[in-house]
């Protein structure tokens, strides 16, 4: 299996940075991001984003780049090409501008994963995050005029991410083939109909 890079893809709050970290805490190759956003140096964003000033962004050599709010996101293309020859599997959460720019540089050893969300946990979700009303109705507006609630339909995976993290998690594994059959005795034994206590077997007529 050649080496391979999935990128996370999302509106804001669809859980990008919560699955990311779950996938650092087991060990996979994670690609940060470099960005201007001054809130990216505090509130646990500091393994997600490297901070830089923005009289020095234009200095580094990206491969993939883009705006939001006024800052500046990009991805270093050595960071990129490095973890393709080191990593067998790595992550990095992008935007739809960068999941096109990625697909077209890396078409072979690249994958995308969807967290789709409906509005209401994408409202919830932006309300404990300690989001205004103005906040959140900007983060919609963003999202809808920029196409990431469609984005599912130029990703090659699908994660339907309403449930709890450990669910996103484990499916999340399973596309990046990091799960594994049970043996057939148990999966034999996990599915295999549970007799109720003092059941008798049905008679047959002879």
């Amino acid at each position: 299996m050649s080496n391979k890079i999935y990128a996370i893809i999302g509106p804001h709050a669809s859980g990008k940075s919560a699955l990311v970290r779950r996938l650092i805490d087991l060990g996979i190759h994670y690609i940060p991001g470099i960005t201007t956003c001054p809130a990216k140096k505090v509130g646990g964003q500091q393994e997600i984003f490297r901070f830089v000033d923005k009289a020095d962004f234009f200095q580094y050599d990206f491969i993939v780049k883009t705006t939001y709010k006024g800052n500046y996101y990009g991805l270093l293309k050595k960071d990129v090409l490095s973890s393709l020859q080191t990593y067998p599997i790595s992550v990095v959460i992008v935007d739809p501008v960068g999941l096109k720019q990625l697909s077209r540089l890396i078409k072979g050893s690249f994958e995308s994963i969807y967290l789709m969300c409906d509005y209401v946990s994408l409202v919830e979700r932006m309300l404990r995050l300690g989001n205004t009303n103005d906040e959140i109705k900007h983060h919609l507006e963003y999202a809808e005029n920029n196409n990431e609630f469609d984005s599912w339909k130029i990703a090659t995976h699908v994660i339907k991410n309403t449930r709890s993290e450990e669910t996103a998690l484990m499916q999340a594994l399973s596309i990046m083939g990091l799960t594994a059959m049970l043996p057939a005795e148990e999966m034999e034994a996990l599915t295999a109909p549970v007799e109720e206590p003092g059941s008798r077997p049905a008679r047959t007529s002879a």
